[in-house]
């Protein structure tokens, strides 16, 4: 079952099965089981004794009906690195702050499945593990509203902003990073 999960993560990453070969030594874990596969590296860019991530994503795109986020999965992946390279769990601080149609791969069952025919919303577990190692996640009201989603339709653990510029604006303001892509 490992191994489908992580070719088929590899093809979601690069396109197509015969460019899945380079993926023969990633993994997932430590922390995130079954997501966020990652390899080891040999690393010319030594990571600071004592370093602690303050770092969010910008989420704006969804993902296909049923599918996982790929974005989602980088949060996982992010996680699962940096503890592999002996980072501690309590160093690493992550946020998502989601926004456009995103917003819809952070609902609960009847509002994705309203929109995407019955089928059951992939990312559910993932954030909910993430969540369970402590990522914060925000969705911009200003998208929501735009979308139809309330509040009562977020997953637990997600939390909606005024907007996603507020959520982060916050969080800068709080020392976190953004992640550039």
């Amino acid at each position: 079952m490992r191994s489908i999960l992580l070719t088929a993560c590899a093809v979601a990453l690069t396109g197509t099965a015969s460019q899945a070969q380079g993926f023969d030594n990633f993994s997932t874990g430590p922390l995130i089981e079954n997501y966020g596969p990652h390899a080891p590296i040999e690393n010319d860019m030594p990571i600071p004794d004592g370093m602690v991530f303050r770092h969010s994503f910008d989420l704006v795109d969804e993902g296909e009906g049923g599918e996982l986020n790929r974005n989602i999965v980088s949060a996982a992946r992010f996680l699962n690195m940096h503890a592999a390279a002996g980072i501690p769990a309590e160093n690493l601080n992550l946020a998502l702050v989601i926004h456009g149609s995103a917003v819809h791969d952070f609902t609960r069952a009847s509002h994705y499945g309203a929109r995407h025919d019955g089928t059951e919303n992939a990312n559910a577990a993932l954030i909910a593990e993430l969540a369970r190692h402590g990522v914060q996640f925000y969705v911009c009201g200003q998208s929501a509203e735009y979308q139809g989603i309330g509040n009562d339709d977020l997953l637990p653990g997600v939390t909606m902003a005024l907007s996603a510029m507020t959520a982060h604006a916050i969080l800068q303001a709080d020392g976190y990073t953004l992640n550039p892509f």
